[in-house]
């Protein structure tokens, strides 16, 4: 909880200014760049959770700048257990987002700008408004996966109680030592969790689009 909390605070508002810039902007390699922000969704997890430890690790200059700084390793650590988080999350938060300011209406920014309303206004009492279900999504699917994460999770943070062990590797511990009963209790946790925030996510939004398409 902790982990996926930190991480939708820090991934959130970084999502509505990276999605917001993909929707209104078009240049050359916009595509590519598109590909690379979704390559979490295809990657296998340890496949980004090798290459993050790797780029954490003490050979590396930020690893090591990062030891001389804070006197102890990145990785394995909970401070690199967010840095990763934010990085395999970021589809989940920037894709809905971008989707959202793209279903704007262009002449609505038109029609603002003509009223004299600045980007500032125009974004805040306007477009942020109507691509708020966008945000809404993003927010919740970010939580969830981030509770649900494994892969990444134990290459970058490894299994350290009280610092970097997740419900899902505690559920992979308890399984291995055939604790099943608390095996069970954990995940049936993890699901109703889960399938709660997600409810609530898709009921909010029907109720917010169904308000703004009230005439």
């Amino acid at each position: 909880m902790q982990l996926a909390t930190v991480t939708l605070g820090i991934l959130l508002p970084l999502a509505v200014v990276g999605g917001y810039w993909l929707a209104t902007t078009s240049f050359q390699g916009k595509a590519w760049l598109e590909g690379i922000l979704a390559l979490p969704l295809v990657l296998p997890p340890t496949v980004i959770g090798y290459y993050l430890l790797i780029a954490m690790g003490g050979h590396t200059w930020v690893g090591q700048f990062y030891e001389q700084v804070m006197g102890n390793t990145l990785a394995f650590s909970f401070t690199g257990l967010v840095i990763a988080s934010i990085i395999f999350n970021i589809p989940f938060a920037v894709q809905p987002i971008q989707r959202a300011f793209e279903a704007i209406p262009h002449n609505l920014r038109e029609a603002a700008q003509c009223c004299g309303m600045t980007f500032g206004q125009t974004f805040l009492r306007i477009e942020l408004p109507l691509a708020w279900p966008g945000l809404l999504s993003a927010a919740v699917m970010t939580f969830a996966h981030t509770l649900g994460e494994f892969g990444v999770v134990l290459m970058v943070g490894g299994n350290i109680p009280g610092e970097t062990k997740t419900v899902a590797i505690a559920i992979y511990d308890k399984v291995q030592s055939f604790e099943h009963t608390a095996a069970g209790g954990m995940a049936l946790l993890l699901l109703s969790i889960s399938l709660i925030t997600i409810g609530i996510s898709y009921g909010w939004t029907t109720r917010l689009t169904k308000r703004w398409e009230r005439p």
